[in-house]
């Protein structure tokens, strides 16, 4: 079991597992955005290449026992025992089935927040624009919205959706159970994105309550999968039927002939399933899921990790006694209400991203944020490297504007 302690030291204990993205030599504070892959996914990869020239068609069998072994994966995250797991290329496809299956012609209105990713945001406006009423409420305070959400359901909404952790922000949504009672009071849906969550943030349908809810995310983020790897959760006794469905969803039943009849949806997963997919990032996902559990990086510990790191990152910045009015962060946030990585307020988080990546460190932006994200593979001391850059950055850039 690697101790915390080891991942905190300089070299990292985990830094030997990823040569291929050279963690050791490069400040990566995108750990939000996307994660580096350990050295096995390379290795996985190249099996799924291997099979497919060994066994032609017949690698289909491999690689259904393969998207099995993720499914799992994601399943323990979730800490889901009955639920099943549909996998897509991304959530949007995933989002777009789900919306498919709503009742919207009888209960035409949806209930979401203002700071939802770009894959329920854009969708939910463009519905808007066809004359679908979408409720948008305030995102913050994050600690109110889910009472603020239960509070705009009505018997004519069909569902909720509403992030775990705000993207742009690191924001912990607390309490979404309140917005399942309210749903489950009217018979709406909820739908709950756990991208931001999902291993940074203990997530548990058990413990939160949240068995009777969907759930969409995926791999790229903290779990390190790569892309290609997209869930939707499903909570059991589904009997949802979506409009945009593939023919994977009968595809248990094609070889009995041609179909007749209302169109009809296979078991578990199959009820969400699309069509033929390139099985490659399966294969490295599956492998990474196992080297989570060789390594026993567990969401709890990840968790503390992440907590250690982005609370040195946030004393750190405040120690740089930066001029408020180029960067600042909200500090009457604590650390446990913030997710995996830390974000920044400056009107000029677009220059300073910029100049970080040309001093060496990657970064990003959203808007006015410039957002931090640290993650298990790199060490205090290159935490502490990063944000001395930073402060030399926005000294030269006050320095800049005077």
């Amino acid at each position: 079991m690697v101790k915390p302690e080891a991942l905190y030291a300089s070299p990292n204990a985990l830094a030997p597992h990823y040569r291929r993205f050279r963690v050791a030599e490069r400040l990566l504070l995108t750990g939000h955005s996307h994660q580096a892959w350990p050295d096995v996914g390379f290795e996985a990869q190249q099996r799924a290449w291997l099979d497919a020239a060994e066994h032609v068609d017949d690698k289909w069998e491999r690689a259904f026992a393969t998207a099995d072994r993720v499914r799992r994966g994601f399943a323990r995250l979730l800490d889901d025992a009955d639920g099943a797991i549909a996998l897509g290329a991304n959530t949007h496809e995933l989002v777009v089935r789900w919306l498919s299956a709503l009742p919207l012609r009888h209960r035409p209105r949806l209930v979401t927040t203002t700071g939802e990713f770009h894959t329920i945001r854009r969708q939910l406006d463009r519905l808007a624009e066809e004359g679908i009423p979408v409720v948008k409420v305030p995102a913050l305070p994050a600690a109110t919205l889910a009472e603020r959400l239960a509070q705009a359901v009505d018997d004519r909404t069909a569902a909720v959706l509403v992030s775990a952790v705000l993207y742009e922000n690191a924001h912990v949504v607390p309490n979404l159970a309140h917005v399942l009672e309210a749903c489950r009071r009217v018979g709406a849906e909820l739908l709950v994105d756990a991208y931001h969550a999902l291993n940074a943030v203990p997530f548990s349908l058990r413990q939160d309550r949240l068995g009777e809810a969907f759930v969409v995310g995926g791999g790229y983020k903290y779990c390190q999968l790569g892309e290609g790897n997209c869930f939707l959760r499903i909570p059991p006794e589904c009997t949802l039927r979506p409009v945009i469905t593939g023919w994977f969803g009968e595809f248990e039943t094609l070889t009995a002939g041609g179909a007749t009849g209302p169109v009809t949806y296979g078991p578990g997963p199959a009820r969400f399933a699309g069509a033929t997919y390139d099985p490659t990032s399966h294969y490295r996902a599956a492998r990474v899921f196992d080297f989570f559990e060789e390594q026993d990086l567990t969401p709890v510990l990840l968790r503390q990790v992440s907590q250690h790191q982005v609370g040195l990152l946030a004393g750190l910045c405040d120690a740089l006694d930066a001029d408020p009015r180029l960067i600042t962060r909200d500090r009457a946030m604590t650390l446990p209400e913030l997710g995996a990585f830390l974000a920044l307020k400056s009107p000029r988080a677009e220059e300073l991203c910029r100049r970080l990546r040309e001093a060496g460190v990657a970064a990003d932006y959203r808007a006015d944020l410039l957002r931090l994200g640290p993650a298990p593979y790199l060490s205090d001391a290159q935490l502490r490297t990063a944000i001395e850059a930073l402060g030399s950055v926005v000294w030269e850039t006050g320095e800049g504007s005077r």
